[in-house]
């Protein structure tokens, strides 16, 4: 039998961005929710218990994002003219936040400026990944394999509808990390905005569920035809489990549980994404083998990929078990 190595690739890169959104997502949640910690003291602990992984958790991005330029360039070639200010302005939003990461520690009367950019940049590149996944979602015009669409296709209803509900995900994420990673006051504070933020992201999930069967005609057949409509049945009865664990978790004072469950949320809405998607990697106009870069290529990439990736899980992992625990407001970051 013969390797389909597009669809192999096109799993690499899936597993690269879902591991981007619930590694980077829960530190962007973190700088999402800076409003609601207005002490320093507590702003510190929460940049603390981010602080040794979070440059680490945006290497998924550049993977994922290099992957699609190497493997299936028409995609990039295509997409990213599409999405030219969601992209620029999510890049941005990265930058300003690392900058007001550093900064904040090296100031104390200057503080709350790189605080408050530190919440900007965190809640822009929140929101701007949503709204591209959103574009992505609705479609893009492509015609003889080039983007056909105008300036601003980007921008509907429903795009912003999926920039609020990532943002409000991500913040869900940030505060069941600071649930896992803090005590006392401020992992009350967290669990207290952890309710808030599952209720939204739960409902803002129900309402782009809804909605998006009815964007696309493929959609609406791979979620009500069958044999589809029996995996995309299994999806909001998982997320329904997730949400009860989370809920649980978070009344029984649990730590680790809503982080957890919290993770399977994105899990499953993203495996829904894929059962909408596939075999499409750009909905209703390339599929994976139409867009896929030729076969030498493929094979050559895989090579570096079968070393590359098991290595980058290898140290994110450790980097994780080494900083596990809850975070000493005394110590970290400086």
């Amino acid at each position: 039998m013969p390797i389909d190595l597009p669809t192999i690739w096109a799993a690499i890169i899936a597993f690269a961005v879902l591991a981007y959104v619930v590694l980077d997502g829960f530190d962007l949640g973190v700088g999402i929710l800076f409003p609601f910690f207005p002490a320093r003291g507590d702003r510190d602990t929460a940049t603390n218990s981010i602080a040794p992984v979070w440059d680490g958790n945006e290497t998924w991005l550049v993977l994922g994002g290099g992957g699609l330029m190497a493997v299936f360039p028409v995609v990039y070639a295509t997409v990213l003219p599409a999405l030219y200010m969601p992209i620029i302005l999510m890049l941005l939003g990265l930058v300003f936040r690392g900058v007001a990461f550093e900064f904040r520690w090296r100031t104390t009367r200057g503080g709350v400026w790189w605080d408050t950019g530190f919440w900007i940049g965190s809640t822009v590149a929140a929101v701007m990944q949503g709204i591209a996944l959103g574009a992505l979602v609705q479609g893009i015009t492509i015609v003889d394999r080039a983007y056909a669409g105008g300036w601003w296709d980007w921008l509907t209803p429903f795009t912003l509808l999926t920039g609020v509900a990532v943002t409000v995900g991500y913040a869900l994420l940030g505060a069941t990390w600071l649930n896992l990673k803090t005590s006392g006051d401020l992992q009350a504070k967290a669990q207290r905005l952890a309710k808030l933020t599952a209720a939204g992201t739960i409902v803002l999930i129900g309402v782009v569920s809804l909605w998006t069967p009815f964007i696309n005609t493929v959609y609406f057949d791979r979620w009500f035809a069958f044999p589809t409509a029996f995996f995309s049945a299994l999806v909001p009865l998982l997320l329904a489990l997730c949400a009860l664990a989370l809920w649980r978790g978070l009344r029984n004072d649990r730590h680790l549980q809503p982080f957890l469950a919290a993770l399977g949320l994105f899990v499953l809405s993203f495996i829904g994404l894929g059962i909408s998607f596939y075999p499409y990697i750009v909905p209703g106009a390339l599929t994976i083998e139409e867009a896929a870069a030729p076969k030498s290529s493929l094979v050559f990439l895989l090579v570096g990929a079968s070393v590359l990736v098991p290595i980058i899980l290898a140290y994110t992992a450790y980097s994780y078990w080494v900083f596990r625990g809850k975070i000493d407001p005394e110590e970290g970051y400086h």
